[in-house]
């Protein structure tokens, strides 16, 4: 359960700092990126090793890397023009 652990939180470490490389402008800064990728792998590692039981590795980690995927896809800003902060409050 331990590596199960820390190898979701490397592969979300891994998956932003891939999603930072590869979308650099439509992402924020660095750490908040990170966090998401970390704490969403983790939290696919968890839901998916509750979903299979022990003894279930690859399948954990890959539950781990879609959950952190997904987290991340979130932050992602839209293409296009920026609002302004009147239209942004409105």
């Amino acid at each position: 359960m331990i590596w199960e652990t820390f190898g979701s939180v490397v592969l979300g470490l891994a998956l932003s700092w891939a999603a930072l490389r590869s979308l650099p402008g439509r992402l924020p800064s660095g750490r908040p990126v990170f966090l998401t990728g970390a704490l969403g792998a983790l939290f696919g590692a968890y839901l998916t090793h509750t979903a299979l039981g022990s003894g279930h590795v690859l399948a954990t980690l890959t539950g781990a890397v879609l959950v952190g995927a997904v987290t991340l896809s979130l932050l992602i800003r839209p293409r296009g023009r920026r609002l302004g902060r009147a239209a942004a409050a409105q």
